[in-house]
């Protein structure tokens, strides 16, 4: 399944001269968070396949205007092509925005998913890291502990997040490895076979 993810991309700039010719024959969209919804809106269109995305910590414009023709799968699990994918948006709370949780909030979030969690997930598709995985040295950009307890217990083949932009930590990598589960940066614009 050939998948064009995103995640922390909010410049105007960027949409306006976005070329979407190299990202023909993708079968689906993900936003892993903090995307502008006009781009969101846009790639949806022009692609004209379906678009999923959890919100990120900048994203509360998406309340008054959430990006057309896209699924909000934050705090959901969905089916597609034959993987379960679960949505966890946000981060780790550093002030009041709306979309920040504290550790014991994201973990309540994953206990009230337990019985859909049990037939398992392929996918998990977040905001944040887990924790110990592509952090930076800011409180801010701290990863999850809950997250990384999802990994061990449910060992998805894929963990998908943004917000700890590629340049923020010098030399760092886009993939990581827990147990079977890739950890995937997907800062930027990248393309994965899933």
């Amino acid at each position: 399944m050939k998948i064009l993810a995103l995640a922390d991309i909010e410049s105007p700039n960027f949409y306006e001269r976005f070329d979407i010719s190299p990202y023909r024959g993708v079968e689906g969209v993900i936003s892993c968070g903090d995307v502008m919804p006009e781009l969101l809106t846009y790639i949806a269109t022009m692609l004209n396949v379906p678009v999923f995305y959890v919100y990120g910590n900048h994203d509360e414009i998406y309340l008054k205007r959430p990006p057309e023709g896209c699924e909000n799968i934050d705090g959901r699990i969905i089916e597609f092509k034959g993987k379960k994918i679960l949505g966890l948006g946000g981060s780790i709370k550093y002030s009041d925005g709306k979309f920040q949780f504290t550790e014991k909030e994201m973990e309540g979030r994953i206990r009230r998913l337990y019985f859909k969690l049990r037939k398992g997930i392929d996918i998990v598709v977040a905001h944040s890291p887990p924790a110990g995985v592509h952090e930076t040295g800011d409180f801010a950009h701290k990863g999850f502990e809950s997250f990384l307890k999802l990994i061990i217990k449910y060992q998805p083949k894929y963990f998908l997040h943004g917000h700890t932009h590629m340049n923020y930590v010098y030399n760092s990598q886009r993939i990581a490895e827990i147990g079977k589960t890739k950890v995937i940066n997907c800062s930027g614009i990248v393309i994965l076979e899933l």
